[in-house]
């Protein structure tokens, strides 16, 4: 089976907002559109109640689909020691003909610079958490204008610094400090492997048996190892991801392994997302 290979690489802001479809990691979720989103007791974790973390994101169109030409698989997890896990899945898609994004593919080029550092409002109008970036139903009792998805939150962001800027004329609701809740953001970039075939194992296998074996062990590594060196596998900060890549940027048939603690080994695949075994499912139409 071809593999296809996802590195976290970073990238200008503009690039991992909702327009250009991104595939990335942390940051707030860059969502397709308002159907569907998952709200705050979704977004709870089921062991310590506190609210998830956006993990990554892959952008996953289903061929053959209408309502899925736009398609995003989106991974929380909870960051609060002991949990740390709590992973959830949720989908969110478009169809290509919808109201908020162009028919065409995106400008690969930046957009002109609008003074927006951080957006806390969907397209279609909902606003959003001013420290996670999910749906924000609640807002300050005092001005009014900050959204928040739960009182966890909203102390956070208190504390942060909107005790001093609440009520003020000049407080913009788009000036957010940093929380320390957020994971560091990057896109994930897909690359190529070579495909591994039984046949060329084969081969490699005869001419080590038929070699020197000390001349061979030195001079033929596995290569799974050789492809890692070249590749920069296992290196920290590295996420990679198992499966074929489809026409559109989509990545369908594959696994998420990850790096380290990352790895949730969630099937990504054409029907409804689940999560890992003995969490409830969770799936966003």
């Amino acid at each position: 089976m071809a593999v296809e290979l996802g590195f976290v690489e970073a990238a200008p802001a503009w690039r991992l907002r909702s327009e250009q479809f991104p595939s990335k990691v942390g940051g707030r979720p860059a969502w397709l559109g308002e159907a569907g989103l998952p709200g705050p007791a979704e977004l709870a974790c089921a062991r310590c109640g506190r609210p998830l973390a956006f993990l990554l994101q892959l952008y996953a169109p289903l061929p053959g689909r209408a309502d899925a030409f736009h398609r995003g698989l989106f991974l929380f997890c909870c960051r609060a020691p002991p949990c740390c896990a709590g992973l959830r899945v949720f989908r969110n898609q478009l169809p290509r003909e919808n109201d908020f994004y162009s028919h065409e593919p995106p400008a690969e080029e930046p957009p002109p610079e609008t003074g927006e550092p951080v957006r806390l409002q969907l397209l279609s109008g909902p606003r959003l958490c001013r420290v996670c970036g999910c749906l924000g139903p609640k807002t300050c009792s005092g001005c009014h204008r900050a959204h928040y998805c739960s009182r966890d939150h909203q102390t956070l962001d208190w504390r942060a610094g909107h005790r001093q800027a609440c009520g003020q004329a000049e407080n913009s609701d788009n000036t957010v400090p940093d929380h320390n809740f957020l994971f560091p953001e990057f896109e994930i970039v897909i690359e190529t492997e070579d495909e591994i075939t039984p046949e060329v194992l084969e081969r490699e296998d005869e001419s080590e048996v038929t070699g020197s074996m000390g001349h061979a062990a030195a001079a033929q590594p596995p290569r799974g190892r050789q492809a890692g060196q070249e590749r920069g596998l296992g290196r920290p900060g590295r996420l990679h991801l198992r499966g074929q890549l489809r026409p559109g940027r989509g990545l369908r048939g594959g696994v998420c392994v990850g790096a380290g603690r990352v790895g949730c080994g969630v099937p990504v695949t054409s029907g409804p997302c689940r999560p890992p075994s003995g969490l409830p499912p969770k799936g966003v139409s």
